[in-house]
């Protein structure tokens, strides 16, 4: 098979055939995202609002995981899902979102490098990445990782579930929503970028396993990379 038509393979398998789920949600899922959605946006915006070097940021940020995890096993089961292959086979979706969370790095950082010459929209991202300079980065890269696994489990987890109609979207804009209190353009933009490629996965996978698998990629290897290329960009 040529390669473009390898590529068109894996897409289809990997993001736009859709996995067999119920279309219901109960009452108690609802109320407990809605609630949980509330709780996590104030929680965030307050994390980010703290400076960079105080010590509360870090206890804060895990703080926005546990009200993420908290909402996302209390509204009702989660399901992992599993991948299929480019031949119809079965999988467990983590190399497909590996592969998927490399591609969207790839994007980012390539964005990253005209965002490095402009100093409005590198501004917010220096001191989002400021706090990131004041702890180990072992530290901070577990922080990272329960933060996006936390992410996954309630936004295209319990949100994803709690939709009946037009799961992707909605729950993109919700994602992106919960951001908007951070005060950081990028970090919306970036929300809405993730939002679709995880909710299209998770749509395919029919759970969530997936989709963190991606947002782990993407987000580690932001963590590590983005620094470097806004250098590089400026």
């Amino acid at each position: 098979m040529p390669v473009f038509g390898e590529l068109r393979a894996f897409v289809r398998a990997s993001l736009l055939d859709p996995a067999d789920e119920p279309g219901t949600a109960s009452r108690r899922r609802w109320i407990v995202t809605g609630v949980t959605l509330v709780a996590g946006a104030v929680t965030l915006g307050w994390s980010l609002s703290i400076r960079p070097g105080d010590p509360l940021f870090y206890p804060a940020t895990i703080g926005v995981a546990v009200v993420w995890l908290v909402g996302a096993f209390a509204s009702g089961p989660l399901r992992l899902g599993h991948g299929r292959t480019r031949t119809g086979g079965a999988s467990r979706a983590l190399l497909q979102g590996v592969i998927l969370g490399g591609l969207l790095l790839a994007v980012f950082l390539a964005g990253a490098l005209l965002v490095g010459r402009l100093p409005w929209l590198r501004g917010p991202v220096d001191l989002l990445l400021a706090h990131a300079g004041y702890g180990a980065l072992p530290i901070v890269a577990a922080i990272t990782a329960l933060n996006g696994v936390a992410e996954e489990l309630f936004f295209r987890g319990a949100v994803f579930a709690a939709l009946t109609r037009w799961r992707v979207a909605v729950s993109t804009v919700v994602y992106a929503v919960a951001t908007m209190p951070s005060g950081v353009p990028l970090l919306v933009f970036a929300a809405v970028a993730l939002g679709v490629v995880t909710g299209l996965q998770r749509r395919a996978t029919g759970g969530v396993s997936g989709p963190i698998a991606t947002h782990l990629t993407w987000s580690l290897g932001m963590l590590f990379a983005l620094p470097w290329a806004l250098d590089v960009g400026s």
